[in-house]
């Protein structure tokens, strides 16, 4: 799909398959990071139409240890003080999002009981289940969507 120049998405493990099918090993990220923290746009992500509509910064959905890789040609979009990588644009139709705007609470509840979140406390960027649960996702969705919709049309024009 990568050079068959059609949309390419992928989402934390995803995001890291995407680095290395380019040939980029994925990295350990720096930190752990399993909740809803701030991501910070880069002056590339700022000033890419696809990522206009999320501001300087927006608090996104994070379960993960892991980073995409980067190719000499990919741009980041985004990074977390936990993780340099949190949205990588590979070209214009292939993006690499570690952070997870698609989490709600129904997903939340299942990543939960299928996770060992009791050191919970061991780690600066891991809350705990009562507090993940406690977060309101919907404007990361609502983001995602928009940035979805974009891409769409942005593909269609091509």
């Amino acid at each position: 799909m990568i050079t068959a120049n059609k949309i390419e998405l992928g989402v934390c493990l995803g995001s890291q398959l995407i680095g290395e099918a380019l040939g980029a090993a994925y990295q350990p990220s720096p930190e752990k990071e399993i909740s809803k923290f701030a991501i910070t746009l880069t002056d590339a992500g700022l000033n890419h139409p696809l990522f206009s509509h999320f501001g300087s910064e927006l608090n996104v959905g994070h379960w993960h240890n892991d980073m995409p890789g980067l190719t000499t040609t990919a741009s980041i979009i985004a990074y977390s003080e936990g993780c340099p990588r949190q949205i990588v644009a590979y070209s214009d139709l292939v993006f690499g999002f570690q952070c997870h705007m698609e989490l709600t609470t129904e997903v939340v509840t299942l990543l939960i009981a299928n996770d060992d979140l009791s050191n919970a406390q061991n780690h600066r960027f891991v809350e705990n289940p009562e507090k993940l649960l406690s977060h309101d996702y919907s404007e990361m969705n609502n983001k995602l969507y928009t940035f979805l919709d974009k891409l769409a049309v942005h593909y269609l024009s091509k």
